[in-house]
């Protein structure tokens, strides 16, 4: 089998784990990193015995397929010259800063006949593919995802951080257009929004609250999700599925929940993601998670910023008129 020849643009914190995945991986070839920070990619390139490149263009000429995994406001950049060069993509989430750029990668990845993948890893976690042969019709879904703070992926808010997971989930699972949204967030210790909170109703009557935050004390990444005649709770950090019914046995006057909790053995997620991706590149392959995927869920992302943004100014400006106002009454 012919080895699939990879590299890895970006070698921070996520993209050095991106390095070691391919470096391990069967029927991979990990060709070279690069970075802006040459000392940190001459530190992985020597970890993952491969190649350090100065200039990502560079390594483009030796590849089939790279991961991105830069600063979001570069990605269509990066991803732009990928393309140019027919090298497959691996896109980290956010997928883009704006839906222009989003469409701009779309259309080049399909013309040039390309292979474009959103890095949504949380679609691989064990626990999200045994939940979605369980949905019926979902009615109500309640989703948290609190982490303690790190001092890292502050270059965009809590909403394209962490809430954008929860709004790819939700949107692969409820077969409906999003018909309204009211939010609510606010910054805490960073300029950006660390707290927030976002109502999702869909036109079918399935309504979806989703919380993060990413100042908290704890890490908790859960879902549950409430359909006709059964309670689904989605562990997404312990891999765990639990369904609840009710079941009425013969002879008894009511009926009893019946509870049926599945576990999954320890997986790398990202390293399924990665899998995944590298079968695609192989195959040729649809990506479960395709440029039009990542789009929706960036759209969604961005309507609750705006609306979190706006509500925030109109706040700020009712403040600083009563505080002017109350100036204006001191002696």
């Amino acid at each position: 089998m012919k080895k699939i020849r990879v590299g890895v643009i970006g070698v921070g914190y996520l993209g050095r784990f991106h390095a070691q995945k391919y470096a391990a991986m069967n029927g991979v070839k990990l060709v070279g990193v690069s970075d802006i920070d040459a000392k940190r990619a001459q530190a992985v390139a020597r970890e993952c015995a491969t190649r350090f490149f100065g200039e990502y263009d560079e390594l483009l000429s030796e590849v089939d397929a790279v991961s991105i995994v830069v600063p979001t406001v570069q990605h269509h950049k990066v991803a732009v010259a990928c393309l140019e060069q027919k090298v497959d993509i691996l896109v980290e989430k956010p997928f883009t800063s704006t839906l222009e750029e989003a469409d701009d990668l779309i259309a080049m990845a399909e013309n040039s006949g390309r292979i474009l993948q959103v890095g949504h890893l949380e679609r691989f976690n064990p626990a999200v593919l045994a939940m979605k042969p369980l949905l019926t019709y979902p009615l109500f879904i309640e989703a948290h995802r609190i982490s303690v703070f790190k001092n890292r992926g502050t270059d965009v808010d809590v909403v394209l951080d962490l809430m954008i997971h929860d709004i790819d989930i939700i949107l692969s699972i409820v077969n409906s257009p999003l018909q309204t949204i009211h939010t609510v967030g606010a910054p805490v210790v960073t300029e950006l929004t660390d707290i927030a909170n976002a109502r999702l109703i869909f036109a079918n009557g399935c309504t979806a609250n989703v919380t993060v935050s990413r100042i908290s004390l704890e890490n908790i990444r859960r879902m549950r999700i409430f359909q006709p005649g059964t309670y689904l709770s989605v562990d997404f950090s312990k891999k765990e599925v639990m369904s609840v019914s009710l079941k009425k046995e013969a002879g008894q006057a009511t009926p009893v929940p019946q509870i049926h909790k599945q576990g999954f053995a320890e997986q790398d997620t990202l390293e399924l993601e990665l899998q995944d991706f590298i079968a695609n590149v192989r195959n040729r392959a649809k990506p479960q998670v395709s440029g039009h995927e990542g789009r929706r869920a960036l759209d969604v992302a961005l309507l609750v910023v705006n609306q979190i943004n706006e509500n925030r100014a109109r706040v700020e400006e009712l403040l600083a008129a009563g505080m002017h106002h109350s100036a204006s009454r001191l002696p």
